[in-house]
């Protein structure tokens, strides 16, 4: 007799819906990973522009906390700039920080300048 049986047809279905099953899983994974990215960036690039506003605009001349958000094209990320002396009487501390989703996750940029 030629052909495979029943079992062994059941078994090679079992394998192949083991690998197609892993390698969906890691697909979104990866996708997943990459969706993060992308706003981590578009964050990052965000918080640099705002942090160079302030700064150009002199708003962070003195000590203190300003908040915000990137609105009207981005009103679901806020941010928050706080300004501080440093050891070196020379420079001073400008501290942003942009918080979004609905985790509330945040990402902070620290930068120095010139009194």
């Amino acid at each position: 007799m030629k052909g495979f049986t029943l079992l062994e047809i059941m078994i090679a279905l079992a394998i192949m819906t083991g690998v197609i099953l892993t390698v969906i899983s890691a697909f979104n994974y990866h996708l997943s990973i990459v969706a993060r990215d992308r706003e981590e960036t578009t964050l990052l690039l965000l918080a640099r522009a705002k942090l160079e506003e302030l700064e150009l605009v002199k708003k962070a001349a003195s000590p203190g906390v300003e908040e915000g958000t990137f609105g009207p094209d981005r009103p679901d990320i806020s941010w928050k700039m706080e300004t501080a002396g440093t050891a070196i009487a020379l420079f001073k501390k400008l501290t942003l920080t942009a918080t979004w989703g609905k985790a509330r996750r945040s990402l902070s940029l620290v930068h120095y300048v010139a009194k």
